[in-house]
C-alpha cells in the first residue's frame, strides 16, 4: 500500500519531514538526547564522520565509533517531540522513500535515550546512572495508537489507578517494558528502576511555583506505590514514548538517565555536564560491545 504524500512528508532532498534525515544517513544503533548541544560530546568521541544535519531542534550525525556505525540525534524536550521523531526514525528504516511503500524486510533499530532526571526515591543518588526498566507515560501519546494492549503492562495500570486514584481529568497513564537485552548491557553499570515520564516540568512532576495542582499529593502517592517489587524510581519526559512505539514498531529501546536531583530530599546538582559526559561515553562504549 502506498502512503500518501500528506501522511508522510518526504522533502525534495530525500529526507523526512522533520528530522531532515535520508534513509541511507541511518545507522542500525540511534542515540537520543534531548539538547541539541549534546550531540557534540559524542561527536567528539567518534572516529570518522558520514553524514550531519539540522533543522530546529532536530540536530543529528552519523559516524563511526569502536569499528561500529552510530547516529545520534537531539529531539527537544518532551513526548510530542519523540512521537514525530520516532515515527520518522520507522520510516527511513521500513518505508522505501520513492515508491512510499513499506519494505518487505522489517529493520530493528537499538534506540538508546540518554538524558538527565530527577529520583523520586531517596536511596537514588544524585550522579548515579539509572537505566528505565519500566517507562510510565502520563503523556497520554500511545493512547492515540491502535493495539495498546499489546505492549501495556494492564496489571499495573490497574493497581496504580486504584493506587493513586487518578484525576479523570488526565491522560490515562501506561506502563511499557524497555529491551531486556539493552537492560542486561547495562546491568553492570546503572540502577534500574521504573520511570515516569511526564509531559512537563513543573506541574505533571508535582512542582508548584506560583500554580496550585491538580493532584496535590502525587509525589506521596507515587513514593507509596509498589507492584510486584517495583516502585517509582525518577521522573524525566520522553522514555515512554519511545518505548512504547519501540513496541509497537519492532525496534529495541532502552532510556539510561543520570540523576541531579533528588525531589524527596529537595537536593540537585546544577554543575552536572562531567556526569552526562560520563554516561556518554558509557552509552558509546556499551552499544558499540
Amino acid at each position: 500500500m502506498r502512503i500518501p504524500e500528506s501522511e508522510l512528508i518526504i522533502n525534495s532532498d530525500g529526507s523526512a519531514f522533520h528530522i531532515h534525515m535520508r534513509p541511507a544517513d541511518l545507522a542500525d544503533t540511534v542515540i537520543l538526547v534531548g539538547d541539541p548541544g549534546r550531540v557534540e560530546m559524542f561527536r567528539s568521541r567518534m572516529y570518522s564522520v558520514k553524514a550531519e544535519g539540522a533543522s530546529r531542534e532536530f540536530v543529528w550525525i552519523t559516524g563511526e565509533y569502536n569499528g561500529k556505525e552510530l547516529t545520534v540525534l537531539s529531539t527537544g524536550i518532551g513526548p510530542d517531540n519523540i512521537d514525530i521523531v520516532m515515527t520518522e526514525l520507522d520510516a527511513l528504516a521500513n518505508v522505501n522513500f520513492e515508491t512510499r511503500e513499506v519494505n518487505p524486510v522489517h529493520r530493528t533499530l537499538r534506540i538508546v535515550r540518554v538524558g538527565t532526571s530527577g529520583a523520586i526515591r531517596p536511596d537514588i543518588p544524585i550522579g548515579a546512572f539509572l537505566f528505565s526498566e519500566i517507562s510510565v507515560g502520563f503523556d497520554g501519546v500511545m493512547n492515540w495508537y491502535e493495539g495498546r494492549e499489546k505492549f501495556a503492562l494492564p496489571d499495573f495500570e490497574e493497581a496504580f489507578l486504584k493506587h493513586i486514584q487518578w484525576n479523570p481529568f488526565l491522560p490515562k497513564p501506561y506502563f511499557v517494558r524497555n529491551s531486556e537485552s539493552l537492560a542486561d548491557l547495562f546491568a553492570d553499570s546503572t540502577v534500574k528502576g521504573m520511570t515516569i515520564s511526564a509531559p512537563g516540568f513543573y506541574g505533571p512532576q508535582g512542582r508548584v511555583v506560583r500554580q496550585g495542582l491538580a493532584m496535590p499529593d502525587m509525589l506521596e502517592k507515587l513514593e507509596s506505590f509498589s507492584y510486584e517489587g517495583h516502585t517509582f524510581s525518577n521522573f524525566e519526559m520522553e522514555g515512554a514514548v519511545i518505548a512504547g512505539m519501540g513496541c509497537k514498531l519492532g525496534h529495541e529501546t532502552a532510556t539510561v538517565c543520570c540523576i541531579i536531583a533528588n525531589r524527596h530530599n529537595r537536593d540537585a546538582n546544577v554543575n552536572y555536564k562531567s556526569l552526562v559526559e560520563d554516561l556518554v561515553q558509557l552509552v558509546m562504549d556499551k552499544v558499540t560491545l
